[in-house]
This record gives C-alpha cells, sequence and structure tokens, in this order.
C-alpha cells in the first residue's frame, strides 16, 4: 500500500484507446485522437495528486506504435507530480495478452494483475483485474481472497475513511455495444456492497457516462476518454440511470475527499473542443 498527503483531489480515466478500424463500421467517429489529447491536457493542467486509470488504455497493448501518446502523458505527469496508478482493460491485453502485459507492465511497476491498492488522502481506491478470460483459475481465486482481505484490512484502518472500488467491466451498463458484467456482479459487487466503508464503484469499458445506484450504493460508468460513443438502451427494458440527462461523448472524473463527504465531478469536453466543463456532481457522505 501507498499513501499521499492530504486535501488531494483525484482524478479517474477510462477508455482512452483510439477507435479501431472494425469499431468504426459500426460506430461513428468523433474527433476521438483530439479528445483524448484535450483531456490529457486538462488532467496535466488541474494536477491533481493522483490519476487512477481503469484500463483500455490504448486499442492494443502488445503493439508498441499505441503508446506514443500515452508515454508522452505520463512523462508530463511525472513533471507535474501527479502520481498515475492503472488497471489492465480487455483492449490493453487483446491479441497477445503476454506480450499486451508486458507493454502495460513497463509503464505502471507498481500494478499487481491480481489486485492492489493505493490511498489518497484517506480514501483507499482498490484497483481489481477483470479481464477473468486471460487470468489463470489459480490467479482469479488469489484475486478473490486478496480483495476479501483487503477491504477488511481498510475496514480495520482507522486512518481510511472511504474505500473505492473499481475495475474495468462495468457491472451494470445500458450499453448496446457491451454488456453488464455478470462476472463482476458475482465476484466483486456483493463484497463491494457489504462494506461500510465502501462508497463508490467505479468502471469503464462502456463508453458513455452512466450512474446506478444498487442497495443505496452508487456505481459510475465513466468511459469517455476517447473511444468512440456507445448508444445506450432507452427502451423500457433499461436499468434506472441516476443520470439520464448527462450524456456527454467525453469526460473524466476528479474526486475529493471534504471532511466526512465524497464531492464527485464529471468534467466534459465541449463540442467545439475548446475546454472543459462541470457537467455531473454530486456528494456521497
Amino acid at each position: 500500500m501507498q499513501t499521499d498527503s492530504t486535501g488531494a483531489e483525484m482524478a479517474f480515466i477510462a477508455d482512452t484507446q483510439a477507435p479501431m478500424w472494425i469499431e468504426a463500421v459500426f460506430l461513428r467517429k468523433n474527433n476521438n485522437a483530439k479528445a483524448t489529447a484535450a483531456i490529457f491536457t486538462d488532467v496535466v493542467s488541474r494536477k491533481p495528486k493522483t490519476l487512477y486509470w481503469l484500463g483500455d488504455i490504448v486499442a492494443l497493448g502488445y503493439k508498441a506504435g499505441t503508446w506514443l501518446m500515452i508515454d508522452q502523458f505520463l512523462t508530463e505527469c511525472r513533471k507535474g507530480g501527479i502520481d498515475v496508478h492503472a488497471i489492465l482493460g480487455n483492449h490493453d491485453v487483446m491479441g497477445r495478452p503476454k506480450r499486451g502485459m508486458l507493454n502495460f507492465q513497463r509503464r505502471f511497476p507498481e500494478h499487481v494483475p491480481t489486485g492492489y491498492y493505493h490511498v489518497t488522502d484517506s480514501v483507499a481506491v482498490i484497483m481489481l483485474n477483470s479481464n477473468f478470460n486471460v487470468m489463470s483459475p489459480t490467479a482469479q481465486a488469489e484475486q478473490q481472497v486478496w480483495y476479501g482481505t483487503a477491504l477488511t484490512t481498510l475496514e480495520n484502518d482507522t486512518a481510511i475513511k472511504s474505500i473505492i472500488v473499481t475495475c474495468h467491466h462495468a457491472p451494470y451498463t445500458n450499453s448496446r455495444i457491451v454488456s453488464s458484467s455478470k462476472n463482476v456482479q458475482q465476484r466483486f459487487v456483493p463484497l463491494y456492497l457489504k462494506s461500510k466503508k465502501a462508497k463508490l464503484f467505479i468502471t469503464g469499458h462502456a463508453h458513455a457516462f452512466e450512474r446506478f445506484r444498487v442497495e443505496n450504493k452508487d456505481f459510475l460508468v465513466i468511459g469517455g476518454g476517447g473511444g468512440l460513443t456507445q448508444p445506450l438502451n432507452t427502451s423500457s427494458s433499461r436499468m434506472a440511470d441516476e443520470a439520464t440527462e448527462y450524456k456527454p461523448h467525453f469526460h473524466y472524473l476528479t474526486v475529493r475527499r471534504d471532511d466526512e463527504q465524497l464531492l464527485i465531478t464529471s468534467h466534459r469536453l465541449k463540442a467545439d473542443l475548446s475546454g472543459f466543463e462541470d457537467g455531473y456532481t454530486f456528494a456521497i457522505t
């Protein structure tokens, strides 16, 4: 575990991968690379204490060329004193998983494929691997045990005020392109719901902003880092979304602890790409 100083802002981004040609057959491009570059610029200018990157960092993790813009951004973050922590998305291990994981680990050496956590201003962020298809049964079991132990440890640590759980695949989404992850629902959600200190569950994978409430707890989908925007189910069969009116194409999230509250803000990119504005805010006691 690593711990950062108090009074710190955390930023969360997901799905910064460049569009693949096969995706563009079905979904519309919209200045995606420029949008990702704009997010990177805004994050660097905000200078959050910690940046948490929730997977699908690049389109194909095994290809060295896909990391060029990422490497430039990481250099700027480190120059600005921004501590960066990341987890794997499906695109990061797509095609050639071992090569993709190797490229990923070189950029994020503190990453642990079977789960790890980091603390910023008394808020512990648990980072889990939801790429079950490329994890061995042993690794999956190891992560599950670690997750339960970590939650218990953090619950009993008086220095920890709140816990945020993260992984890449969304347990709940109305996306018409990707489905709600049953594996995440079964493996990660129950312990989150039971934890008294766990207040927020953040994921990407679905390229949209969504907020769901399950058993009085919040689940956010923040897959607006530059991937192709995905259409959402708007029929009567959709899951109730607390942010129905807030559907920006590109966005990222910041979280700050204010005494006994977590203040959450989604920052959306303006349509003309001229800058960002606060688009959706709420607080969790």
